[in-house]
């Protein structure tokens, strides 16, 4: 999200339109008016007359306290970004004769970055003679796929470029917990329990 420039806004005498539309401090439309006699509106009420569409015709300022209006909108901000989810790529690195225990090592932390929500991407890397036999790379990566496929999407299939091989998963949407609803049967159930 673009963060909102103050400076850009034109309070009071900053506002060198001839007409305004206004609005007043309890959102109530005033109408179309003089510049300066909407400053003198917001000079009576102990406010600022802050422009809050400069682009229509006549520009429409609103009649405010603008330290609080630069507030709320660096909160907006700042609220925003508190929600978003950076997503990562980890990368996981194999070659195509890596024994049973390692594997299992590699995979254990596949599961817990999936888990996590990042991304995984797995690069398999070919190293001598070992790249004339890329269809045993492709066996790796697929029982990585099967082993993580309730946890995992491929988001990139395996693909081969030069000496190395690579392969994008993703984590599964979160599945939505059923929460069981309240009936006449479950009631009963739990005060039988309970008895």
């Amino acid at each position: 999200m673009k963060a909102i420039k103050f400076n850009k806004t034109r309070i009071n005498e900053r506002i060198r339109v001839p007409e305004i539309r206004v609005i007043d401090g309890d959102g109530n439309h005033v109408g179309t008016m003089p510049t300066e006699e909407a400053l003198k509106m917001s000079r009576e009420e102990g406010l600022d007359l802050v422009e809050v569409s400069p682009d229509t015709s006549p520009p429409v300022c609103k009649i405010m306290d603008y330290g609080k209006y630069k507030y709320q909108l660096s909160k907006k901000v700042h609220d925003a970004k508190k929600h978003q989810r950076v997503i990562h790529v980890k990368e996981v690195k194999m070659r195509p004769g890596t024994e049973e225990h390692d594997y299992q090592f590699k995979l254990k932390n596949i599961k817990k970055f999936l888990t996590s929500g990042d991304k995984v991407k797995l690069t398999l890397i070919f190293k001598g003679r070992e790249a004339t036999h890329k269809h045993l790379g492709l066996k790796v990566l697929e029982r990585v796929r099967d082993d993580t496929t309730e946890l995992s999407v491929v988001e990139q299939p395996p693909k081969a470029e030069g000496r190395r091989m690579t392969m994008m998963l993703s984590p599964k949407p979160a599945n939505k917990k059923e929460t069981p609803t309240k009936t006449k049967e479950n009631l009963s159930n739990a005060e039988d329990k309970n008895l």
